[in-house]
């Protein structure tokens, strides 16, 4: 009986091929020890599924000149958690080559002007060519989230997406794109913070200062979101891992230097985020308070 090869069971392969080659027989193929991810391409079945299998996987079956893009590139560049394995595989196609996959991939066609890079099997859009595309489309507060995790995972800088939305000709998504990388700045350690700083720029209040380090002398004693260092006033969003029973007694100890500091905190939940009128009082009356 066959032996599957080492490869078979590292990385998705095209069933044609390896019955081709002897590797397999059509018998073996068909048992559960394989999974079929597209038409001709199976990975072993014990293999987790992830984005970058999913995206093994549509690269076999791509055209040459397919690269990887968008939410797959920047997967690729190392931020893992912006696809699964559920989302789309997002490939870009040069001018002039066609393809019509199944389902479960996103196909654009542009220009890649040498923004590539490659592990020596597949191709990927750079990181400010990632980023600069994902600026371009979508909500945009939802594009200012996205350029602040692509930042904050190393994917890009900040200042070359700047750079390369502003050099951008006049075309589809290109004012959105400047207007997302000028509103981002990569300070953010979550979404959700993001989008309570977007919020607080729009609130008429005075801007605070982001990733603020609070010091009382020359001690150290936290960084906070968001801070209005002259009124020692504070606002953390308090997500869902604050619950934690460790991560609870950390975050009260936190808070027990800011207020033995003389700081006041404003907390903020994903509930509060629906409620942004109430939100926006809450942290004004603090501030007047």
């Amino acid at each position: 009986m066959l032996q599957p090869s080492p490869d078979l069971l590292r990385r998705p392969f095209r069933g044609s091929v390896a019955l081709r080659q002897g590797l397999l027989t059509r018998g073996q193929l068909r048992t559960s020890a394989w999974r079929r991810l597209r038409p001709d391409v199976y990975v072993a079945a014990d293999r987790p599924v992830t984005h970058l299998v999913q995206a093994d996987a549509v690269a076999l079956v791509a055209p040459p000149a397919a690269v990887f893009g968008g939410r797959t590139a920047a997967v690729r560049h190392g931020a893992r958690h912006l696809a699964g394995p559920d989302d789309p595989v997002e490939v870009v196609l040069p001018p002039g080559v066609r393809w019509h996959p199944t389902s479960g991939v996103l196909v654009r066609t542009a220009s890649l002007d040498g923004d590539v890079v490659t592990d020596g099997r597949w191709c990927w859009t750079s990181g400010t060519r990632t980023a600069l595309d994902l600026t371009r489309r979508g909500d945009e507060d939802e594009a200012v989230v996205l350029l602040d995790q692509l930042v904050l995972a190393g994917v890009a800088e900040l200042s070359a997406v700047r750079a390369a939305a502003a050099a951008l000709p006049r075309c589809r998504g290109s004012a959105q794109a400047r207007r997302v990388a000028a509103a981002a700045d990569g300070r953010a350690e979550s979404p959700q913070e993001t989008r309570l700083r977007l919020l607080l720029a729009r609130s008429g209040l005075p801007l605070p200062v982001a990733q603020f380090v609070v010091r009382q002398g020359s001690r150290f004693v936290a960084r906070v979101d968001f801070a209005w260092p002259d009124r020692r006033l504070a606002v953390e969003y308090d997500g869902a891992w604050h619950g934690e029973p460790e991560q609870f007694a950390r975050d009260r100890e936190r808070l027990n230097r800011l207020l033995a500091a003389g700081w006041r905190v404003v907390f903020v939940t994903a509930r509060d985020m629906h409620r942004p009128q109430e939100l926006v009082a809450r942290v004004a009356a603090a501030l007047e308070a």
